[in-house]
């Protein structure tokens, strides 16, 4: 039997369409320090092992004939259906065929146990429900994004695939056959009957074991358990509660555990149009993602995360002379500022969206409002988690006081264009942000600071932005210093509490973002015909900025429409409760997926719009 055999191949001619799921169509199952895309067909079509940053494994979603999969499904037409084991991130596909029904569990076990930590299993199940049903199986990896050979060897009756940087074993309840680089199995199950497939990272001293039925049941017990016992530390108990702790278990999914990192999004080069070149690599911890991050899972009453995050700071993040401030906008999962970026020539692009990187250049840009998002985050940390202590005052202080110095220079700005520095409003706020929370902190714990000149700056900053931020002519604040452009961001002015929810200018302000930036209740961040950000294309609507538009409208007490546009904006979400970045115009999901941004305004938009509501 060969491996073609099992699997046909695409036909000629067949359109690049049909090879690929659309985005929007997979879940994400994960083990705190890497995670997998599974798709509704129940191929895993995005692993990349043993960090979320690491090399692909599986990357069909990326290339669908060179990147790598891992298939397994009843091999008879069938219809699927997939969610989440309740209360978990733990993947259920259903698959409903006319001679039985069955399901595949998707999970990697969370281990606190640092040997098996390096294990990094990832445990399918499958489960005949009803009736009997035939499947087929096929673990085809393609290591180093599809760069490096590998060959398979046999150790303790495991099937062991060997790469130069990397191997991986793969134990079944069901026998396996292989050609020497892919392995496949053909096998039918009975009502009641399961067969168990694990695939672990093996070398050093972690050797093939085994991965029988009985051990699967254990291993799934304790998985729900664990993300059950996680999640009843929330204290949300208000109107959406499902959807709010959907993301908050997907936030806790992008959390790194051994350095407390936080990443952007699990994924690289999903792109923001398809066919277009906006496809970037977001497997990094960005400081104004994480600390937002940090904020919104405070909100529900999880303190261990942003405890962790501060440990990342300390050890990690700590202020350097980089010529681009003391911290720079983004680092890896293991603390490294090397993030060099690079194309993939070899892979050609979800539906053909070229090129893939690897790698963020925009690690390089100056972006000052990621000064305001962690202080905020460190204020906020402070008065819901436990008090800083002196060593993070320091460096909070450190922090202020350059930013107190360099806070009135262009700079590249919250979506990172490529076009060069501008005096965008959004980047002086943040400032404003970065004074102001730090002010309250000192005068809240006592603590010594040169309020003198912290003051005198957050003053200063407050009448530029009013002054020159402002546009009589088109009545409402501006993307940047000198031009005529909207932007989606200064909807965070209001939320920061720079400008009152009800200012006249503030509520003329979103009027014209009402009529010039929101369609349908979704959100574009800016026209980029209107001001070229230095990237070809177009874009989606912004989903951060949808939902950051759901709580403006809340807080100037437009409940009606602020509710109205929040339900709206959860009719985009994927059939788990899932966003990517962007929505495209036809209501697909955009770029990488799915984006902690867009999870985390979800839940400080609930959380306000619920107690608005009363």
């Amino acid at each position: 039997m060969s491996f073609k055999g099992t699997f046909p191949p695409v036909e000629e001619g067949c359109t690049v369409s049909a090879r690929y799921l659309p985005v929007s169509e997979h879940g994400l199952i994960g083990d705190l320090r890497s995670a997998a895309l599974v798709g509704t067909t129940g191929t895993i079509d995005w692993y990349c092992c043993s960090r979320f940053d690491a090399p692909s494994v599986f990357a069909s979603i990326l290339d669908a004939e060179k990147g790598g999969s891992f298939e397994l499904a009843p091999d008879v037409p069938a219809r699927t259906k997939q969610f989440y084991f309740p209360d978990t991130n733990v993947l259920i596909t259903r698959f409903f065929a006319h001679d039985g029904v069955a399901e595949i569990q998707d999970f990697m076990p969370i281990v606190d146990n640092s040997r098996e930590a390096d294990r990094h299993r990832l445990i399918r199940r499958v489960v005949c429900v009803r009736g009997s049903l035939p499947f087929r199986a096929g673990v085809s990896p393609r290591f180093g994004y599809a760069t490096e050979p590998h060959t398979i060897r046999t150790e303790h009756g495991c099937p062991v695939f060997e790469s130069a940087s990397l191997s991986l074993a793969l134990t079944s309840s069901v026998p396996v056959e292989h050609d020497g680089r892919d392995v496949w199995s053909l096998f039918k199950l009975h009502e009641g009957e399961s067969a168990v497939f694990a695939l672990d990272r093996v070398g050093d001293s972690v050797v093939p074991r085994a991965c029988a039925v009985a051990e699967a049941e254990e291993l799934f017990q304790a998985t729900v358990r664990y993300w059950r016992g996680w999640l009843s530390s929330s204290r949300y108990r208000g109107r959406w509660r499902e959807m709010v702790h959907r993301s908050a278990l997907t936030l806790k999914l992008l959390t790194y555990v051994p350095t407390g990192a936080m990443v952007a999004a699990p994924t690289t080069s999903l792109p923001e149009r398809i066919g277009g070149e906006r496809n970037w690599d977001y497997r990094y911890v960005w400081i104004r993602d994480a600390a937002f991050c940090v904020y919104a899972l405070l909100r529900l009453g999880f303190t261990e995360e942003a405890q962790a995050f501060m440990r990342f700071l300390t050890e990690y993040a700590h202020p350097s002379d980089s010529g681009n401030g003391p911290l720079q906008i983004m680092y890896g999962v293991d603390g490294r500022r090397d993030l060099a970026e690079r194309e993939l020539p070899g892979l050609e692009g979800h539906l053909g969206s070229s090129p893939v990187r690897v790698g963020n250049e925009a690690v390089g840009q100056l972006q000052l409002d990621i000064y305001g998002a962690l202080v905020d985050s460190i204020y906020l940390y402070d008065k819901w988690g436990e008090p800083i202590s002196s060593a993070h005052w320091d460096t909070v202080c450190a922090l202020v006081d350059w930013v107190c110095d360099n806070w009135d220079q262009p700079d590249e700005g919250i979506w990172e264009p490529r076009g060069g520095r501008r005096s965008y409003l959004y980047s002086r706020l943040m400032c404003w942000v970065a004074i102001e929370r730090a002010m309250r902190l000192a005068r809240r714990r006592g603590l010594p600071a040169d309020i003198a000149r912290w003051s005198g700056t957050r003053d200063a900053i407050y009448r530029q932005i009013m002054d020159r931020g402002w546009s009589a002519e088109r009545k409402a604040f501006l993307q940047h210093y000198g031009g005529s452009v909207l932007d989606a961001s200064v909807l965070m002015m209001p939320l920061a509490k720079f400008i009152s929810p009800t200012d006249p200018k503030w509520l003329s302000t979103l009027d014209a973002l009402g009529e010039e930036l929101v369609a349908d209740s979704l959100v574009y961040r800016y026209d980029p015909q209107a001001g070229p950000d230095g990237v070809r294309g177009e874009e989606g609507t912004f989903s951060i900025c949808s939902f950051w538009y759901v709580e403006a409208l809340s807080r100037a007490g437009r409940l009606e429409e602020a509710q109205l546009a929040f339900e709206k904006m959860l009719t985009y979400a994927n059939h788990l409760g899932l966003y990517a970045e962007e929505i495209g115009h036809t209501g697909e999901q955009n770029g990488n997926f799915p984006q902690a941004f867009t999870h985390l305004a979800l839940i400080s938009a609930a959380f306000n719009l619920d107690r608005a509501l009363g």
